[in-house]
């Protein structure tokens, strides 16, 4: 009953959830990665998102958010799948980590967040010598090249 996927119109299908999370609609980014709650065989419902923007090999994620009314209204098998499972952020994440290995070095996350921070440590993020820079590593790097990785992710700040 939950399907996720990559949504080439995410900016507008996480809209509702970016809105009330963040104040501000998705922006127009390359890669929209959504949990959708299927609530009839016609029609499902987005109830999770998460942006990645693409920079040469690494990928900068972020905007996650999920919808928790939507959850309230899933049936109760459904809510204890998704809790059995880590819950739908860190299914989502994990998803685009298998979903965008093949292409990319490394993801970063910039997070302030003590919830989310802990989703992402649990799916294999690891801290950095930067306050709240994080970095999954998607393939084996030469030492310098991680740290060149993760100096040009650091120099862009917040994101």
């Amino acid at each position: 009953m939950i399907e996720i996927r990559e949504a080439a119109d995410g900016e507008i299908l996480g809209a509702s959830i970016f809105q009330r999370r963040y104040g501000q609609n998705p922006p127009k980014l390359l890669h929209h990665v959504m949990a959708f709650h299927r609530v009839s065989p016609y029609a499902e419902v987005p109830v999770c998102y998460v942006h990645f923007t693409p920079a040469g090999k690494i990928l900068f994620g972020g905007g996650a958010c999920v919808d928790d009314r939507m959850i309230r209204r899933m049936p109760l098998t459904v809510r204890n799948s998704i809790r059995v499972n880590g819950g739908l952020y860190q299914m989502t994440l994990t998803w685009a980590l298998r979903h965008f290995a093949p292409t990319y070095s490394a993801i970063f996350g910039y997070c302030g967040d003590a919830l989310a921070e802990r989703i992402d440590l649990a799916v294999g993020f690891q801290r950095t010598s930067h306050a709240h820079l994080l970095v999954y590593w998607l393939r084996d790097l030469p030492a310098d090249e991680c740290e060149r990785l993760i100096a040009q992710a650091h120099a862009i700040g917040p994101f």
